[in-house]
């Protein structure tokens, strides 16, 4: 059994201001934070950094992610808890990619996660190459994994995680108010599905006269919400304890009972 505290930080994002995002993100935390001995994991939006301008490389992009990585690693180490998840806008020599980063409480960089499923409603597989592969850490002794936004919406994708074992799944967005039901219901979803945690961060605000929905919210391994947000900034801690998903697991036994051969 494991129990950590996880850190969802529903934040508006201003376009292409990479230090105003920066300095929002430090002064929610420093309003909010609160000591705890649990390790505590933070997952911010999708495209945090800048939003969503990614027709612009050479001004919005970030080489390698070393500004991203220098300020999480700042702020990692100052409060001593991960950062998993929260995506930004990664400009590398193979490409330009949406980029979920995690960051361990020593302020290093460990690992990351591109976003598999562009979204064509925002020209992301115009702009943006995909990725291929999962990720997982380990925070506290709990099995993790990242998706971003759109890969919410492949079951195949998520239900490899809790195949490989992840008991917390953390998810980024940039989620529109107009489509907000299926994003709250896909949250459910996905926890029922695969009898595992989910702690989701979705942007709220607006940006060229689209409205995101805000409603974060942390679900567990039975489908119960345990907080979800509302549709302006805010944030919240919730604990999750790993005995809840290994019980859930043992009684239905949905992952012991697949049978992939007739998958096809």
């Amino acid at each position: 059994m494991a129990v950590i505290r996880v850190g969802i930080a529903q934040s508006d994002v201003r376009l292409s201001d990479r230090e105003g995002n920066f300095e929002r993100l430090e002064g929610l935390l420093s309003r909010v934070w609160t000591k705890s001995e649990k390790p505590t994991a933070i997952v911010l939006p999708e495209l945090w950094d800048v939003g969503y301008c990614i027709d612009a490389p050479g001004f919005c992009g970030d080489p390698e992610t070393w500004q991203a990585a220098e300020f999480l690693g700042r702020v990692a180490k100052e409060y001593g808890c991960w950062f998993a998840g929260g995506s930004v806008f990664a400009v590398t020599d193979e490409g330009s990619f949406n980029r979920a980063m995690v960051v361990d409480p020593t302020g290093k960089y460990v690992a990351h996660y591109d976003k598999a499923h562009l979204f064509p409603l925002m020209d992301e597989d115009k702009y943006l190459r995909a990725g291929s592969e999962r990720i997982h850490v380990n925070i506290g002794g709990v099995g993790a994994g990242l998706v971003i936004c759109y890969d919410l919406r492949f079951c195949e994708w998520t239900r490899l995680y809790a195949v490989d074992g992840a008991q917390l799944l953390f998810i980024s967005a940039e989620w529109p108010a107009e489509r907000i039901e299926a994003w709250r219901l896909l949250l459910r979803a996905t926890a029922v599905q695969n009898m595992m945690y989910v702690a989701a961060c979705n942007r709220c605000g607006e940006t060229d006269g689209i409205r995101f929905g805000g409603h974060s919210a942390v679900i567990d391994p039975w489908g119960e919400t345990l907080w979800e947000g509302g549709d302006s900034e805010e944030f919240a801690f919730v604990d999750i304890d790993t005995d809840v998903s290994d019980k859930a697991r043992a009684t239905l036994r949905v992952l012991d009972a697949r049978r992939p051969e007739i998958y096809k």
